[in-house]
């Protein structure tokens, strides 16, 4: 239900919980191919502006969520007066390589300490891929009030799919999809509690499906399929007329990602270089521009 009070730039428009009469809002034309998988991201955002509710800002300033997050007067404002300019605290990257060790500072040497989870899901991935305990998680409650912000992308799960396994055989008794029954499918279900439509989404997409690429890479299996649940998701006011331009453009065909390291099945997750990677067939549309808020 829409709020009857004004609201500012700030304020967000959420999924709706309940049903409501859709608005008229914009949509791709002609729309070439209806079954492109990025009109899930697109039909969400319709969703949102035709039946979303006001719900007002968390901080009511809309900064840049990196440079406001990091800046000397946000980090004494959040109580870390100690912290240098930049510094963010145990963010993801420290909870997904060092989760449950004592964080000091960025500059502080952790090798060795708290839990490795990425190097936990390849061992896993590896040595007993039907595991259920696949995870990782960026979510610590012991450090939430260290962290410039509270993780929006928390929780991911990792799930290896042998599904050709059932596939019939060939008359001569062989199988068609041998290679990918005796590698498998890797898949990964992310939960995420706050969703930026506009600019996070996108985002958190690509990089958890790069994530997955790389996990496969490492672990010697093939790259599925990137399930994305949504706690909060919500489109910013000033995010409103570029999300409708968007939403008039009709996706181009997706690129080939292309892995160019040759430690395929090592296990390794460390070291990764942008000349790792390849896109192959990139096609955007002209860059539409927003403004990152916290």
């Amino acid at each position: 239900m829409a709020s009857n009070t004004p609201v500012d730039h700030v304020q967000a428009l959420q999924a709706p919980t309940t049903p409501s009469a859709p608005s008229p809002s914009p949509s791709p034309n002609p729309a070439h191919d209806p079954s492109h998988e990025e009109h899930q991201y697109l039909n969400l955002i319709r969703s949102i502006l035709a039946t979303g509710e006001h719900r007002p800002d968390r901080t009511g300033t809309g900064v840049k969520i990196w440079d406001g997050n990091g800046s000397r007067e946000f980090l004494d404002s959040v109580g870390l007066s100690h912290r240098e300019v930049g510094d963010l605290g145990p963010v993801y990257g420290f909870q997904w390589r060092h989760f449950g060790a004592e964080y000091v500072d960025a500059k502080a040497d952790y090798t060795g300490k708290g839990v490795d989870q990425i190097a936990e899901v390849v061992r896993k991935l590896k040595e007993n891929p039907y595991d259920r305990r696949i995870i990782l998680s960026a979510w610590n409650p012991a450090d939430l009030k260290k962290m410039a912000l509270p993780p929006c992308h928390m929780f991911a799960q990792f799930y290896v799919s042998f599904c050709n396994a059932a596939s019939p055989e060939m008359e001569n008794g062989t199988n068609e999809d041998a290679d990918k029954k005796q590698k498998g499918t890797l898949n990964c279900l992310l939960y995420q509690r706050s969703c930026d439509m506009g600019l996070g989404v996108p985002f958190n997409i690509a990089s958890y499906a790069l994530l997955t690429h790389m996990l496969a890479h490492a672990a010697d299996l093939y790259p599925g399929t990137l399930i994305h649940t949504m706690g909060d998701a919500h489109v910013y006011r000033d995010h409103i007329a570029a999300l409708q331009e968007q939403l008039t453009r009709e996706p181009t065909t997706f690129p080939e990602l292309r892995i160019n390291r040759t430690d395929r099945g090592s296990g390794d997750m460390d070291g990764w270089a942008e000349g790792d990677f390849e896109v192959i067939g990139y096609k955007p549309h002209k860059m539409i521009k927003m403004k990152m808020s916290v």
